[in-house]
């Protein structure tokens, strides 16, 4: 299988973050599922760690360094995933906070029909069978 991980799933992974689940690591963990990061997610961590460094310790370089040396493969933002944002469903009566990272990240996961692991409750709201909350 085929699963992208929401930065911060991909944070705890490389910490083994007691925030991880035991659900997540078994799916991280297991060598028949193909673990992706998101260029989105390397792009967030830049952003926020240069905007407040003590709140987003890890350095976007560090990151992509240690998901890498972690045998996670790397997935590109491109114009077609873009595209996607356009069509993602939000359930009915729900709100999102309107995070373009965490809809780049689905919106990547529905196109390469993909498996998003998140554990933000704000993508419960979502209506979009690629998101796996865990």
């Amino acid at each position: 299988m085929d699963i992208v991980l929401d930065t911060h799933i991909a944070i705890w992974a490389l910490e083994n973050n007691d925030n991880l689940s035991n659900e997540a690591k078994e799916m991280i963990y297991d060598l028949d599922n193909n673990i992706y990061f998101s260029a989105l997610s390397v792009m967030e961590i830049c952003i926020k760690h240069k905007k407040n460094p003590e709140a987003m310790e890890w350095e976007g370089k560090e990151f992509y360094q240690c998901c890498l040396d972690a045998g996670f493969y790397t997935m590109p933002m491109k114009p077609k995933h873009a595209i996607f944002l356009d069509d993602l469903k939000v359930k009915d009566k729900c709100s999102v906070n309107g995070d373009q990272f965490d809809r780049g990240l689905i919106a990547q996961a529905k196109q390469e029909k993909m498996l998003l692991l998140s554990h933000d409750r704000v993508m419960e709201n979502y209506d979009e069978p690629c998101i796996r909350m865990v």
